[in-house]
């Protein structure tokens, strides 16, 4: 019988001579030391003797020799023969194992037998050999893998290996399952107990987890599903659990790549072996493990969290039944971990109570378990952790997605969805828009959610059930109902039997909503006939109500979410945008109430420089709108035209645009919109071929040619009858007249030039428009007139011929203008005010597109020049002769005699002419616009009439603000006039509109516009709330456009930050966040600028606060953060300089620049400058307010200070505390002598008045408390004559009164009193105490113990006491 061999810590163990009766390795061959041929033969021999002899042959001292010497050296092998060796071993060991099996029966019928013993013996040993062996042989080849993986190997080094190399991923398969199999064999028998031996279960579990390490090991599927095995198996089936699990949580802290193989091996454990005690054990652990650990270890808990969710997806029923163990981790640190056990519990929610066998009992156990779990989930979602809320949320989507939500709780769960959109994190807020939309996705009420339909059918089967019981037991069956029992079964889902019925009052019920759901599926959700389908009985119709009015509270919750949504449209943050432009479609695809109107307010994003913002805008636009068929399409767009305000017609004319440009908008849809412009669709109204009109042309700004195919159609509806049915189509077809392309204007001016200009002509003169849409259509036709005519001068000059003689009957204008002159309104009596403010418009707005026109055709001067020079530039290229010589030579004369910039100048000086002939004119006769001005001027300052004629004054401002834009000698003459209107107007209208003139003559004329600077901030102060938004708006393009320097008013722009009306506010915000992205961030210098101004303001404490907080959260640079804790403390030290420190402003002063300085982001340096500052703002630290915002500051920086500058900061708390706690005494001392001084003069006065003949001294003695004792005057004489000695205290008339050090005589102690502020009281209260001290020569002194101890003499006399 051979020695028994025993499993040694590693392979060279076994050469280790043993006392013990042990088989080792007694004579090892050097294997390198051999010949190739040497060692084939050798390795030959001993694969022969492996086959060919007993599996038992391995024990046997030679062959054990020589398969180790072999193994030892199974690197220097090749290919050839390790795969002999491996195939004898691996071979010998499947064969062995079946035959345990046969020696289990041979031993039940030889009970005593002892060669059966032996046979057994033999069998443990060969059964363990090979196991060492293969297993070694596993670890070698693994290990130089690594080694030549890491080494870097060439291309022509890989071409020269050998050809006939073998494949170690199917050997390395084969021998660790092998290995999984021999540990189900009946092992108990070989081992001789109930478990296997010790080491070889410790030397297996230790190699097999140092192979889990490696990852691309475990990328092999065969590879990583053995070793899952093993594990499972030694864990289980052999107890080697404790070594076992804490293996598992070492590489699970270790590496991330083993989560999902740890989690598979578990549960392949539980599966084989009905046994969870390894799943077990791990979450007991896991559940002991100080949630504090987690803290640090961030990489473990992640793991830890992962392989959590993993285990509940596999095996949630043992989960649930652990979960106790691993809650209490709800309240640790680490937010991954309750990331991961809000994924634990959602896991359970929708697979761990899904079993109907059991009892009653076991079933209502599972579901109170399953709720307390839904709500610690709805607890989780108000999480501290904006990830773990953010995660909880996802959960809640995978919950409704699996149908696991009961009806019961549905709301509650959409209410916290709607509360999260106003989370502070955009990862929450993402993650609540996907649970609404998944909500609404899977909403158990049906694919409509209006709520006008669902309070109908509602009160119709209240009235059923009303009828059905006759003694209802309160007005709402939903509070009497329990949803869980009613609504949820066991398995977690929702019950369908409240949907069936639902179905019966719908119409195309789903019982499950996917993305196909569309709106059209059903026309409503209930039935609105008058009589009510039959459900059932009264428990079927109260089961029916209850499920209505959860819906009617469903549709409402997501119907007041649309302020939110809107809101979040106009996020900073992409992900907020398309999220919420993604829910907002599935709201208009369930009819919820409000989200057609929200997505309306999708389109001015359109505009965003965002790339994803914009493409999810105009997806979101083609699948509302234009993803259908084409008449449909059409008539989307053009409802949209018609409803739109001229923010999002600018939006829609952009995206119809670029859809035109990308082909999206197909031929058929236009040719649609053409059918609804020309009537051609029954039913059409002349409203709709406006839209229509107004949708083609804005697609004519991208493909020109849409337009010329129907000009007539154009001019014929257009400017027919139906433009008298709807006014507004008329201005539709100018805009369609400019939009036309050169050659369609040149064709339609060949065919029917006469005719359009005589119908813009009577558009304009004629009175047959309504005024209110009159001006804009006045405004389009002279801009079509300008458009298309060759001359549209003269066109334009008979049009203020005739304009004029419409208003006025008199033959000229000289009468008139000398009636103005003379204040006569004789004239103007006559005048109808309509026809007046009409000529204005026309003349003005005539003067507006000459000055434009002439600009265009200056530009298009330009570019032909430009175009011939760059002809003649490359003309010069070509090698004709000696003409390109020429022509460089005379190009470069021209140069040298600037005949070049010669022309230009030309050019600038015609245009420069033509310009001012527009008002001006160039002779002493003034030509037709400007013969207007004088008047337009003389009339606009007649402010009664104005006041009168509202709309004149509308009409005779803007004219005169649009001359003023002309021509800069009009401006300048009137600008006064200007700013005395636009202050003083009583009409908002008016101000309005000067307001934004006043940006576009501060653009064109910025030098005469300098000096009225400040009463162009002041429009920020108008009480009219559209004034003030234009303000701001103006303001903003003028300084972010570099077109006005930002001057000691910007503090008005600061306070706009707290306008009453939300839109100033945010306009303003968007203002000085521009603002702050300009150069070196222009806010950090203006803002102590901004902090003196806005304390002189009467602005509310919080007002500031929030302002201030604002502008100083736009600096982010610590150099700035420093500088300004600098400036700010010299704040201080400047109130008193030129102040009377004891006025409540100075107070207030001190107390809003400490409130800046609490907002800083203080650096050690910033907080060595305050530190340094001290004597800058001692004087404020006896204010408790002031003191309090400095305790911030030190508790703020404690928290990033280093051990030195935290030492540091303890001291300068001790030192604040201490002066602080000085300053209130100094105070206290200073107040008590004022209030001595007046009780002194109030008792000399009496005095005096009672006795004239002598003179009469008084004094008062006051107490610790502030309060005054008479005492009586011999007592008060005593007290004069006991310190008649003492030298005077010297009162100073500074903003600083302290008291002088007291002298006394010899033999008196000395007497100190600290520095004494006086506050609450004036300077003019102290010299007239002098005064009267001076006039009566008395000399009073009083004396009083202060609480320290410290004696203060207070003595006032008259000068002539020495």
């Amino acid at each position: 019988m051979a020695p028994s061999f025993i499993f040694p810590p590693n392979l060279q163990a076994l050469e280790n001579e043993s006392d013990g009766g042990l088989l080792f390795v007694q004579n090892p061959i050097e294997i390198s030391s051999l010949r190739s041929s040497e060692l084939e033969e050798f390795v030959k021999s001993v694969a022969f003797d492996l086959s060919d002899k007993e599996l038992f042959c391995v024990e046997e001292q030679e062959i054990f020799d020589r398969v180790y010497s072999l193994i030892k050296g199974f690197s220097n092998l090749t290919p050839s023969c390790k795969l002999n060796l491996v195939e004898s071993l691996r071979s010998n060991l499947s064969v062995l194992l079946p035959n345990v099996d046969s020696l289990s029966r041979v031993s039940q019928d030889h009970v005593d037998d002892v060669p059966i013993l032996d046979r057994v013996a033999s069998h443990r040993n060969a059964f363990k050999i090979y196991t060492f062996f293969l297993l070694n042989i596993v670890l070698i080849q693994e290990s130089n893998i690594g080694v030549n993986n890491n080494s870097k190997t060439t291309m022509s080094s890989r071409k020269k290996q050998p050809v006939h190399t073998w494949s170690w991923e199917p050997q390395r398969g084969r021998i660790l399952n092998l290995i999984a199999n021999s540990l189900e064999i009946n092992l108990p028998l070989l081992f001789g107990s109930s478990d296997p031996d010790e080491n070889y279960l410790s030397f297996i579990v230790k190699n097999v987890f140092s192979m889990f390490e490696n990852a691309v090991l475990l990328k092999d599927s065969e590879t990583k599903d053995a070793l899952c095995r093993i594990i499972g198996t030694c864990a289980t089936k052999y107890h080697y659990m404790a070594q076992s699990c804490a293996s598992v949580l070492h590489l699970m802290h270790k590496h991330d790549f083993v989560v999902t193989h740890m989690a598979d091996a578990v549960a392949g454990a539980e599966k084989k072996y009905s046994d969870g005690s390894l799943a077990s054990s791990l979450i007991r652990e896991i559940g002991r493990t100080n949630p504090k650990d987690y803290v640090k270890d961030t990489v473990g808990a992640e793991n830890i969290g992962r392989f959590l969710v993993e285990l509940a997806d596999r095996l949630p029923k043992l989960i649930s039944t652990n979960i106790g163990l691993l809650v209490p981790h709800f309240g640790g640190e680490s937010y991954k971990i309750r990331n991961a056990l809000a994924s634990v519990l959602g896991k359970l929610v929708m697979n761990g109570f899904r079993d109907v066998e059991g009892e009653v009992s076991s079933k209502s156990i599972r579901l109170r378990t399953k709720q307390a779990m839904l709500e610690i989930l709805l607890e989780r979602c108000r999480d501290v952790s904006a990830y773990t809320r953010s995660r909880v949320l996802q959960v809640w989507g995978e919950l409704c997605e699996e149908h696991a939500v009961s009806i019961g709780l549905w709301n509650e769960v959409a209410a916290v969805a709607a509360g999260r959109l106003e989370d502070k994190s955009a990862i929450v807020r993402k993650s609540a828009l996907n649970l609404l939309i998944m909500m609404l996705q899977h909403n158990p009420f049906g694919p409509q959610l209006r709520i006008a339909s669902f309070e109908a059918t509602l009160e119709q089967y209240k009235k059923k059930l009303n009828e059905l019981q006759p003694n209802p037991a309160s007005d709402s069956v939903l509070d009497g109902l329990t949803f869980d029992g009613d609504t949820c079964n066991g398995d977690g889902e929702v019950d369908n039997g409240n949907e069936e019925e639902v179905g019966k009052v719908t119409k195309g019920q789903q019982d499950s909503l996917t993305d196909s759901c569309l709106p059209h599926m059903a026309e409503g959700i209930v039935q609105n006939d008058i009589s009510v389908p039959d459900v059932g009985n009264l428990e079927q119709t109260r089961a029916l109500v209850a499920s209505l009015e959860a819906g009617l509270r469903f549709s409402k919750c997501v119907s007041a979410t649309m302020p939110t949504l809107i809101q979040l449209m106009a996020s900073s943050s992409a992900t907020d945008v398309e999220n919420t432009i993604l829910l907002l479609m599935r709201c208009k695809q369930f009819q919820v109430d409000g989200s057609e109107a929200c997505l309306r307010k999708m389109l001015p994003l359109v505009f965003s420089q965002d790339k994803s913002t914009y493409e999810a805008v105009e997806n979101a636009f083609v699948t509302i709108y234009i993803s259908k068929n084409s008449m449909e399409a059409a008539k989307n767009l053009l409802n949209l035209a018609i409803d739109s305000n001229i923010g999002d017609l600018a939006a829609l004319e952009f995206i119809v645009g670029a859809l035109v440009s990308k082909g999206d908008i197909s031929t058929s849809m236009i040719s649609a919109l053409w059918d609804f412009f020309c009537f051609n669709v029954s039913g059409t109204t002349a409203e709709q071929s406006r839209g229509a009109l107004s949708v083609l042309c804005m697609a004519a700004k991208s493909s020109h040619g849409i337009l010329v195919s129907h000009l007539q159609d154009i001019i014929d509806i257009g400017f027919g009858r139906w433009a008298k049915v709807d006014p507004l189509l008329a201005r539709t077809a100018c805009i369609a007249l400019q939009r036309l392309s050169e050659a369609d204007r040149k064709k339609l001016l060949s065919s029917n030039g006469t005719r359009i200009f005589g119908i813009l002509e009577s558009l304009i003169t004629s009175f047959w428009l309504p005024d209110n849409i009159w001006y804009a259509a006045a405004d389009k036709a002279i801009g079509a007139i300008y458009a298309i005519h060759p001359t549209p001068e003269t066109l334009a000059s008979d049009l203020v011929k005739k304009s004029l003689s419409s208003v006025f009957d008199c033959g000229g204008g000289d009468e008139l203008q000398k009636d103005i002159d003379d204040g006569c309104s004789s004239v103007l009596l006559t005048v109808q005010v309509t026809k007046l403010s009409r000529y204005l418009f026309i003349v003005s707005h005539v003067a507006m597109n000459q000055l434009t026109y002439i600009e265009s055709c200056v530009r298009r001067i330009q570019k032909q020049k430009a175009k011939k020079d760059k002809t003649d530039a490359e003309s010069q290229h070509v090698p004709t002769g000696m003409a390109p010589a020429d022509a460089v030579k005379e190009n470069g004369i021209n140069a040298e005699l600037g005949l070049a910039a010669s022309e230009d100048a030309i050019l600038d000086s015609l245009s420069e002419r033509a310009e001012k002939e527009i008002i001006s004119g160039g002779s002493a006769e003034k030509n037709l616009i400007g013969h207007c001005a004088p008047f337009l001027s003389k009339l606009c300052r007649n402010f009664n009439l104005m006041q009168k004629y509202p709309e004149l004054q509308a009409s005779g401002m803007l004219a005169l603000c649009r001359f003023m834009i002309i021509d800069a000698n009009f401006c300048e003459a009137n600008l006064q006039l200007l700013f005395t209107v636009v202050e003083n107007a009583p009409s908002e209208t008016v101000r309005s509109n000067c307001t934004i003139v006043l940006g576009d003559l501060a653009v064109r004329f910025p030098n005469l516009l300098e000096p009225w600077t400040e009463n162009m901030y002041a429009r920020l102060r108008d009480s009219s709330v559209s004034v003030r938004k234009n303000a701001v708006l103006v303001l903003s393009h003028l300084i972010l456009n570099d077109m006005m320097k930002v001057k000691g008013y910007i503090n008005e722009m600061a306070m706009r930050l707290e306008d009453e009306d939300e839109r100033i506010s945010n306009l303003a915000k968007l203002f000085f966040h521009e603002l702050s992205k300009k150069g070196s961030n222009p806010i950090y210098n203006l803002l102590p600028d901004i902090l003196g101004k806005l304390c002189n303001q009467n602005l509310k404490r919080e007002s500031f606060c929030n302002i201030m907080q604002f502008l100083i959260g736009s600096i982010k640079k610590d150099k700035q953060m420093e500088a300004l804790v600098e400036k700010l403390c010299n704040r201080f030290s400047g109130v008193t300089e030129y102040e009377d420190p004891s006025s409540a402003a100075d107070v207030r002063q001190w107390e809003y620049v400490s409130y800046c300085l609490s907002q800083l982001a203080f650096t050690e340096k910033g907080m060595k400058k305050l530190m340094e500052s001290f004597k800058t703002y001692e004087h404020a630290l006896s204010e408790d307010s002031v003191m309090d915002y400095f305790k911030n500051i030190i508790n703020k920086s404690k928290k990033f200070a280093k051990p030195e500058l935290k030492s540091c900061i303890e001291e300068f708390e001790e030192k604040l505390n201490k002066f602080h706690m000085e300053r209130k005494e100094q105070e206290v001392t200073a107040r008590n002598a004022l209030v001595h001084q007046q009780k002194v003069g109030s008792l000399e006065s009496l005095m005096v008045n009672g006795s004239s003949a002598e003179e009469c001294e008084e004094a008062d003695s006051v107490e610790d408390g502030g309060e005054v004792i008479d005492l009586s005057l011999k007592g008060v004489m005593q007290s004069l004559n006991d310190v008649s000695k003492s030298k005077p205290l010297k009162v100073e008339d500074h903003s600083d009164v302290s008291s002088e050090v007291l002298e006394s005589e010899q033999g008196e102690n000395e007497i100190q009193s600290a520095k004494v502020h006086l506050r609450g009281a004036s300077k003019s209260r102290v010299k007239k105490t002098d005064t009267k001290d001076q006039k009566r020569g008395t000399s009073m002194s009083t004396r009083r113990n202060l609480k320290a101890g410290v004696r203060v003499d207070i003595i006032i006399c008259s000068p002539n006491i020495g």
